[in-house]
């Protein structure tokens, strides 16, 4: 049974997204809910995200709206570094604040500011240890930065139980189709 998530995936600008305004968001927080919502009705007790922009936010958000209906499930921000948000623009650090000001618990990996590239490796090996599956919103066509949380969740599972879950775009293409039909 998985009781917690790791949900992680791309960057805003790796999906060329660059306002909270974009369509895209809401396909991507739709297939999120979804899988969501089936593993909350097996167990799912605990969403953790890092904090990152882009679908660890959206996810969050979506946790936030889950939680009216299941006030059951929680959810966590570890962060790799104190201050991650630090250099984004204001409305994005709106957004953050939102999040940790509604999350069951928050911590930084590291305790510290950034310094270099190992905190983000480091982050993702806690959070993989402490969790029982990671939800991944990826396209193997399009690796970006999850390619790398993804490998080291496939070298981890080699040793481990653990469970990969990954919204892909023909997931997301799905999401799009229905909710356009919705629409009509």
């Amino acid at each position: 049974m998985i009781q917690s998530l790791y949900v992680s995936g791309y960057r805003p600008h790796e999906l060329g997204i660059f306002n909270e305004k974009h369509p895209g968001i809401q396909i991507i927080k739709k297939a999120i809910e979804n899988e969501l919502r089936s593993l909350i009705e097996d167990g799912l007790e605990w969403v953790i995200v890092s904090g990152q922009l882009g679908v660890e936010i959206w996810t969050a958000e979506v946790v936030i709206e889950l939680k009216n209906e299941f006030p059951q499930l929680k959810y966590s921000v570890i962060t790799p570094f104190l201050d991650i948000e630090k250099n984004w623009n204001e409305q994005r650090q709106q957004q953050y604040a939102y999040i940790i000001s509604q999350a069951d618990f928050v911590t930084s990996i590291t305790k510290r500011p950034y310094e270099a590239p190992w905190q983000f490796v480091e982050k993702d090996k806690f959070i993989i240890q402490n969790t029982d599956a990671l939800l991944l919103v990826y396209d193997e066509e399009h690796e970006g930065s999850p390619k790398y949380l993804k490998r080291l969740v496939e070298k981890y599972m080699e040793r481990n139980p653990y469970e990969l879950f990954v919204i892909t775009s023909y997931d997301l293409q799905i999401i799009a189709e229905e909710l356009e039909r919705a629409e009509w």
